[in-house]
């Protein structure tokens, strides 16, 4: 066996992890920017105390997400793709758990509840009827994947109802990890009808003007998904709603 194959057979998915965030945590620490070179795999190993072949594969992975491109005669430079590529590494990172859905539900809870008032005292009868078309389009859903973005397109109109570019750029950021748990929960809970009635009576107490109404049926829609998701998440993506596209998604 030569060096390279030696080195390559001792590079362990946990040294790639940790090169990995140390690469990530260099970018944030110099404030990097599009078109900044990374230093050299020779001076990032130095840095990190990391062998030649781990370099590289961690920074394949960067690669792999978009947050870099490699040059020639150049280096690996920061790519223009950032915002997409950190969203996608961070809903990759994230651990999925039970403690994650209830940690994203608790923000979501905070998030949607509190935007309420908002809607309450501002939102036009044209952009709930807006909102009640994005809601119908749900149980027209091929399968799990579709209904979850279907599901998370509500929410995220929502979140334009409040009129606040923040919040739609940090929905929209979170959107991999929610689009993650909810494709989860609807494959194990696959009844679309559910969902929709939910949606139509939160879109009720909107256009009756009664906040009370709203935050009860908004805080009792994000619980309810607690009932059907398993203490093993990681395990609940064999299910077969996410693996047989004909699996009724209508009924139990």
């Amino acid at each position: 066996m030569d060096q390279e194959a030696a080195d390559d057979a001792g590079v362990s998915s946990s040294a790639v992890d940790q090169t990995v965030r140390q690469i990530l945590d260099l970018i944030r620490n110099r404030a990097m920017s599009v078109g900044d070179v990374l230093p050299t795999e020779r001076e990032l190993g130095e840095l990190f105390g990391a062998s030649r072949n781990t370099i590289r594969e961690a920074l394949r992975t960067i690669r792999t997400y978009g947050l870099i491109d490699p040059k020639p005669r150049v280096g690996a430079v920061l790519a223009d793709r950032q915002n997409v590529a950190i969203q996608n590494f961070f809903a990759a990172q994230m651990d999925i758990s039970r403690t994650s859905f209830h940690d994203i539900q608790g923000f979501r809870r905070i998030i949607e509840l509190g935007i309420g008032d908002h809607i309450v005292l501002n939102a036009s009868t044209a952009e709930l009827d807006a909102l009640d078309e994005v809601n119908g389009l749900i149980e027209a859903s091929k399968d799990v994947q579709e209904a979850a973005q279907r599901d998370f397109d509500f929410h995220l109109a929502l979140m334009k109802l409040a009129g606040n570019r923040m919040l739609v750029q940090t929905y929209q950021f979170l959107s991999p990890v929610i689009l993650h748990i909810m494709t989860v929960g609807k494959s194990i809970r696959p009844v679309l009808s559910e969902t929709r009635q939910a949606h139509g009576e939160i879109i009720a107490a909107l256009r009756a003007r009664d906040r009370i109404a709203y935050s009860y049926l908004m805080s009792r829609h994000l619980d309810s998904g607690l009932r059907f998701v398993p203490d093993d998440l990681e395990n609940a993506r064999t299910s077969p709603a996410l693996t047989d596209p004909s699996k009724d998604l209508h009924h139990v």
